[in-house]
């Protein structure tokens, strides 16, 4: 199943490091092959998903507290 990720938001979050992190929220869309018109129909999952403008992912706990998936680093919106 093709994928894409439609930004929603972007918005700024410090880490544990002391420096500050572009966070970009992301909507993943799939294709809808039902529609057969020469264009393309892209239609929204409902699952949303966290990057660092760098590309890495990041988790957003139940709690609201963020985490780099790669590094472990906690982040926190300032």
């Amino acid at each position: 199943m093709e994928r894409k990720l439609h930004l929603l938001d972007s918005f700024t979050a410090q880490g544990t490091d002391g420096r500050l992190y572009k966070v970009k929220a992301f909507e993943q869309l799939v294709r809808d092959p039902s529609l057969a018109d020469g264009l393309d129909h892209w239609e929204p999952t409902g699952v949303a998903e966290l990057h660092l403008d760098s590309g890495e992912l990041v988790d957003m706990r139940a709690d609201g507290r963020m985490r780099v998936v790669a590094t472990g680093m906690e982040l926190v919106r300032p």
